[in-house]
């Protein structure tokens, strides 16, 4: 077996109604001064009134700060540092999909050691200490509360990221109770992103191993059999809970084995087109997985294999193309857009993408095929 290393979040809990332990956690880690990051539209819709009022009975004194932003911006990352600051924050916690669990990381960060967010863009510029952090998904996609990782907006639209062990968690806890009533789009785009966390995780040139592949292969079947169910009507609580515990495995293997060329070709739609993160993934996934076939042709056989354990198949080129084509059904049945028109890419935003596209090199090396400009120029333009 070949060496490796592999980091992860200290602690994790999967309880349903479990975000009502959140003051208990927070007492656990000796704090009694929380932040409590999230959105607005969870605000809104009062999906954080039972978690806020567990820490207040709890005896924690805490901060709501609502104004998360999606592909969250320098400014709103700074902004709620200076109110964490100001409320003398002993603990922060991030409730929300990957936006607002990204902006907790770097409140936590920056509010326990003195540096400058530009500074820190990159690969293990980040110091500590941190303040302790828990995190708290209310989507089965980022993955973010078991990653090292959080993306930033920049003032020139780029999307970077500040990569750290520091940013694993404390805690991260997930409570599908907080997913129940996702609407079925986010809770599609969302799923495909999971997805797509565990197929590059599972195919990467650097760093891919038994503990990562392990838990894409699991993460891929609890999704890819779920999903349907998950984004129904009336979803069970089997299913969304599947879904987190995907979407959490998901992550766990793309922390450690990094995604590719499909992250790389999505960014600059969220950047430029502030198309959600998980969209603007499905909208090249399928496009990607064709150009990558012949180079990842045995893994993408060895994950048909895992999800259609059904289906035989007489070579690992059947196996493949039924893997590609399985994907492909998924995504089309899946309640978002299918073309990057409808998300207003135009014909003549394509050379502009491809570039900022292949800006993305901390990504594209790691893709199973050598990406070029024109083939991903290509690939936007067959999605158009």
């Amino acid at each position: 077996m070949s060496d490796f290393m592999f980091e992860t979040t200290p602690r994790v809990i999967c309880e349903f109604d479990g975000a009502l332990k959140l003051g208990a956690l927070c007492n656990e880690l000796g704090a009694k001064r929380a932040v409590l990051i999230t959105d607005p539209g969870l605000q809104k819709v009062g999906l954080i009134d039972a978690p806020f009022d567990a820490l207040k009975q709890a005896g924690i004194e805490t901060l709501l700060w609502t104004r998360v932003e999606a592909d969250p911006p320098e400014s709103t990352i700074l902004e709620a540092v200076k109110g964490a600051q100001d409320f003398k924050a002993d603990i922060i916690i991030g409730l929300g999909g990957g936006s607002s669990m990204d902006t907790a990381k770097l409140v936590a960060l920056l509010c326990g050691h003195d540096q400058n967010l530009s500074d820190i863009y990159g690969i293990g510029l980040a110091k500590g200490p941190r303040l302790p952090l828990i995190q708290v998904p209310t989507t089965a996609g980022t993955g973010s509360e078991v990653t090292p990782i959080s993306i930033v907006t920049t003032p020139t639209q780029e999307k970077k990221g500040v990569v750290s062990p520091l940013l694993y968690p404390d805690i991260a806890l997930l409570d599908a109770k907080l997913t129940m009533d996702l609407p079925a789009s986010i809770t599609a785009m969302t799923g495909i992103d999971a997805m797509v966390h565990a197929i590059e995780a599972y195919t990467t040139k650097h760093k891919k191993n038994a503990l990562s592949d392990g838990l894409a292969i699991r993460a891929l079947q609890l999704m890819t059999s779920t999903i349907d169910d998950a984004v129904s009507a009336n979803p069970s609580q089997a299913a969304r809970e599947a879904m987190l515990q995907g979407s959490m495995m998901a992550g766990m293997a793309f922390a450690n084995a990094p995604v590719a060329a499909v992250h790389a070709l999505a960014y600059p739609l969220g950047g430029i087109f502030h198309v959600p993160h998980g969209h603007s993934n499905a909208l090249v996934l399928i496009e990607v997985l064709n150009f990558n076939r012949d180079a990842a042709l045995g893994q993408y056989a060895e994950l048909a294999r895992a999800v259609l354990p059904g289906e035989r198949f007489t070579d690992d080129a059947s196996a493949c193309d039924r893997f590609i084509a399985f994907m492909t059904d998924m995504v089309e049945r899946m309640p978002f857009a299918k073309t990057l028109r409808e998300v207003g890419v135009g014909e003549s935003d394509l050379d502009m993408l491809a570039t900022d596209a292949m800006k993305v090199e901390r990504l594209l090396i790691n893709n199973p095929r050598e990406m070029t400009f024109d083939a991903a120029r290509k690939i936007y333009a067959s999605v158009l």
